[in-house]
């Protein structure tokens, strides 16, 4: 059974086309939303459109931002916005102590203003009933980008997945459906075993730097430095990186590029091939976030 939000005040902060999904969503549920950011968006019962942050924010019972959150400068994703909506510590420190503020990641400095004045930020980019359903419009959008930068199939193609996580998981199984020869790069022993079991070929990152060169496509989904100048070096210059970690991603961009290598920073794929899927997914879990934390 669907959550009630009956007479919950929620500010929605900008966004792009998975809020025009969510926003329905909410207001069918009862909550009476201050939106900000979507200027066009037609006035309902329960849906006051405001120019501002401060508005939006008044006597709320929750907070919502976009999946992005915002950029190093506080901008809020807000791509149908007239103005930048900018978050600010100022703007922080008006929302009620204990407060709910969903977010799919939140910046350093968010998280910082949330401790200082004892908000309740939940970030649920990582959370699994969301990331989990985010794997699928991922790895298809990653395929997408597949096969515009190359000029081959996917099918026979030696496709190595750099770890085996949610993404990496969903990623791997969908190469492997369009008959991809998949190596998994994993670190973990388990991820390595099930890896293996499943079917696809396994190396561990020692391996690698001998492997590589096999490659003719990699997705990494490992938010963390892996693909080095040092294993670049070894790519072949027709091969195609895609890299699904989240800015700046896993990649050494710069080497790839003195290599000759294409290699395309992919994060946020959801919100780009798939949004109407992507705020489907949110107005599945969001209600429920905002209960358990109210």
């Amino acid at each position: 059974m669907e959550k009630k939000l009956d007479g919950i005040k929620i500010g929605v902060l900008g966004g792009d086309d998975r809020e025009l999904v969510l926003i329905p969503r909410l207001a069918s549920l009862g909550a009476e939303l201050n939106i900000v950011g979507f200027p066009s968006l037609p006035h309902a019962a329960n849906i006051r459109i405001v120019s501002s942050i401060d508005q939006a924010i008044e006597n709320v019972d929750a907070v919502l931002l976009p999946m992005p959150g915002t950029d190093l400068q506080g901008n809020i994703r807000a791509i149908y916005a007239e103005e930048k909506l900018v978050l600010t510590e100022s703007v922080v420190k008006k929302i009620p102590p204990k407060t709910p503020v969903i977010v799919g990641v939140a910046k350093p400095f968010l998280k910082e203003w949330a401790e200082k004045y004892q908000l309740k930020l939940i970030e649920i980019a990582e959370v699994d009933e969301v990331a989990i359903l985010n794997a699928i419009p991922t790895a298809e959008g990653a395929v997408q980008l597949a096969m515009e930068h190359t000029n081959f199939t996917i099918h026979s193609s030696n496709s190595f997945v750099i770890g085996f996580g949610r993404v990496g998981f969903t990623m791997a199984r969908t190469l492997a459906a369009l008959g991809a020869n998949v190596t998994i790069v994993a670190r973990k022993p388990a991820d390595y075993a099930r890896a293996f079991e499943l079917g696809y070929q396994v190396c561990n990152y020692q391996e690698l730097i001998d492997k590589i060169s096999e490659a003719h496509l990699i997705f990494n989904t490992v938010p963390a430095l892996v693909l080095t100048k040092e294993l670049l070096v070894k790519v072949d210059v027709n091969t195609l990186i895609i890299d699904l970690a989240s800015q700046p991603g896993g990649t050494d961009f710069k080497a790839a590029a003195d290599q000759g290598v294409n290699a395309i920073l992919a994060p946020g794929l959801p919100g780009k091939v798939a949004p109407k899927t992507a705020g489907e997914i949110l107005a599945k879990v969001i209600p429920a976030f905002i209960l358990e934390n109210l």
